[in-house]
Order: structure tokens, then sequence, then C-alpha cells
């Protein structure tokens, strides 16, 4: 009996152990995947509330109540595909919403299903109470500094220093053939020689950069701000530069796409009215507003975007720097044909991709150990006519 009472006391209290392992797990993966929810709901706040009425898009307290699961994940991926399809609900939607496209959103089933779990299991008075207890919100100054990496200051100036070599050279060529204060001509001609080299070395610097432009800042027509825009408010890079995955060119946003906030955002924190209004003004007079592109490349250069960002899911900031942190749109890599062949040598190709399979060396070389991974230049990466005319 005993014996009994042991075994069963045994088995309790592993039971109770795992009863209590699996309730931790379970309230730790629901944390996590509500925590995953609310971060991919604050790119959807940027048009939507939740209980909260119509923003640029509709309300979507109760939309899993609305529409069926299925629906829901392909209409959130891609919007517009269901509306060329003719399907009658996402017809109906985007003409009751001034036929405001949504941008398609690069998210798993499994992404949409957590999202459409957070707004069924939103709860604004928690959101409110977990807003009160936050640090308030600092104030926003007009004197804006950038990070200072992105000072066009702290790059390198040879234009002094050159002058200083040449006054330096004229000094000793001056006291060699006219006053001849220095007896041991080998000190002007070791001058002079120094002087030649480092001139040298400023005039080869200076006509790399023939045609490069790093830590270029045009004033725009409008004060954008990317940092309020992709930083604050969480905006994805490819809801304004929509053929960046499809086009050479990432695009500019049209007047229309602007107006698809900012009917409803009509002031800024910063700028007030001023700026949102020449938005405004460019609709009524149908005139494209004039923006200024920031970063070039020389004629004979070919580059396409989608190449980089489709095929190799390059992240804008690669080349673009951190943009979320800047006010005014900033060159912050010099573009160099160095700066890109580094890039190739060390960029990791996706190599199952149908695309290479006629590569047959390189695949034998993987299948026998012989390489782990394929870089950009393995397959064309640092050939000429890829990026040359």
């Amino acid at each position: 009996m005993c014996t009994y009472h042991k075994i069963k006391m045994k088995l309790i209290k592993h039971f109770v152990f795992l009863t209590t392992l699996l309730l931790f797990t379970t309230m730790t993966i629901t944390k996590i995947q509500a925590q995953e929810g609310k971060d991919l709901f604050t790119v959807c706040a940027a048009c939507h509330t939740i209980g909260g009425g119509k923003l640029i898009g509709p309300d979507l307290k109760g939309v899993n109540d609305r529409q069926d699961e299925a629906w829901l994940i392909k209409f959130i991926q891609n919007s517009q595909a269901l509306v060329q399809a003719g399907d009658e609900i996402a017809v109906k939607l985007f003409a009751e919403n001034n036929n405001i496209p949504m941008p398609p959103n690069n998210l798993t089933d499994d992404q949409v299903r957590t999202l459409l779990k957070y707004i069924e299991e939103f709860d604004a008075t928690k959101v409110v109470a977990s807003t009160v207890q936050e640090k308030p919100a600092e104030t926003v100054s007009e004197n804006i500094i950038e990070p200072s990496y992105l000072r066009k200051a702290d790059a390198r100036k040879y234009g002094t220093t050159f002058i200083i070599v040449l006054i330096l050279i004229m000094l000793a060529l001056a006291d060699l053939f006219v006053t001849r204060f220095i007896k041991a001509k080998f000190v002007h001609l070791i001058v002079i020689l120094i002087a030649i080299f480092i001139m040298g070395e400023i005039i080869v610097i200076e006509a790399q950069g023939i045609g490069r432009q790093q830590y270029y800042e045009p004033e725009q027509p409008i004060a954008f701000s990317h940092k309020i825009h992709a930083g604050q408010n969480k905006i994805d890079c490819l809801y304004c530069h929509s053929t960046a995955t499809k086009s050479m060119h990432a695009g500019i946003p049209s007047t229309q796409l602007c107006m698809n906030c900012h009917t409803v955002v009509k002031s800024g924190k910063i700028t007030g009215t001023e700026e949102i209004a020449k938005i405004y003004k460019s609709l009524e007079t149908q005139t494209p507003i004039e923006w200024i592109k920031v970063h070039n490349v020389p004629d004979h250069v070919f580059f396409s975007h989608a190449q980089h960002v489709e095929v190799g899911k390059i992240s804008c900031n690669e080349c673009h720097g951190p943009v979320e942190t800047m006010d005014r749109m900033m060159q912050v890599s010099d573009l160099s044909m160095g700066w890109c062949i580094d890039c190739h040598r060390t960029r990791e190709v996706q190599f199952t991709n149908n695309f290479y399979k006629d590569y047959k060396k390189l695949h034998e070389e993987i299948n026998s150990g012989k390489r782990s991974r394929v870089t950009v230049d393995l397959v064309g990466g640092e050939d000429c006519q890829k990026c040359h005319y």
C-alpha cells in the first residue's frame, strides 16, 4: 500500500509539473504572438483604427466576423489583385474608400492570422492604460541635428591641403633660384618632390570623385521628412516607392498617393499647414511636385532596383543609409564602382533559384563540398558589360 501511495504521489507531481509547464509555455507563446500582432498592426495603423472609427481605410473592429479568414488573408496580402480579379467584396470596399489602393503586404499566411488575432482580441482600455504610464513624448525641436555620421562636414576636404602644398613648391623654387637662403639644394628638391607626390595623390583622389556626390543633400520643393514618415509612422518604403521591386527605378510617389493620408492629416508638428498646403496646391493645379533626385549614377552605369530589391533581397538602408533618421534626404554612400564591387564579392546568391541552373561547375563544387556558398561576383557581378553600356 505504501508503494502504491508513493507511485500515486509521484504521478500527481509529474502531472502538476507538466500542467504548469504547459500553461507557462502557452502563456509565453500567446504573449509573443500578441507582441508580433501589435508590431504587424503598426503599419496598418497609418490608415486604420480598431474601434476608433474610419481613418483613411475602414475601422477594423469586427473584421473577423464580417469576412472569412481565407478571404481576409488574400485581401491583406494583395487587395488590388482581388479588385482586378473582379471580387465583388473587394471591388465594393475599394469603391467605398474613394478608390484608395491598399499597398500589398509581404506577409505569410501565419503572420496575417497573428495580425487578425491581435485585431480580434484588441482591448482599447488596456492600450489607454499603458499609454498613460509611458513617458511623455519629447518636444520636437525645430533645430534638428542629424547624426554625426551623416554630416557633410565630416568628409575630408583636400582643397586647403592642395593650396598649402602648391605654396611650398613656389617658395622652394623662389629660394632655389632667387633668394637662396637655404644653401643645400637637396632640401629644395626634397620639398618639391614630396609636394609633387602629395599634389598627385590629391589629383587622383579628386579625379576619382568626379561624378560622385556623397553627402549630397538638396533642398526639396516640400520639406518632406523621412524621419517622420519612415521612422515615427513606420510607413513601408514600398508604399511610396512602389516600383522598386519591378522596375529599374524606385519611383516617385504621386500627389494622389500623398493624399491617401493627407486628406486626414492636414497639419504637421513642425511645419504646421505650410508644407502640406503645397500638396493640395499640386492637386488643385494638376502640377506634379518637382522632387529633386538625390542618388545619381553616371549615364554609362546600369542599375536596376528590381534586381537588387526583389531578387537580391537587399534592404533599402544598405545602400541609402538610415533613411528613417533623416529629416532631409542625403546620399550617405559614395556609390562608387569599388563600393559596388566590394558588395558583389561578399553578397551571397540564392543559388537554388532555377535561373542559376546553367552554372554547372558551381553546382558541382557545392555538391562536392568544395564550396559552401556562391557570391555575386562568381555569376557575373564583376563583368564590365553587366553594369556598363
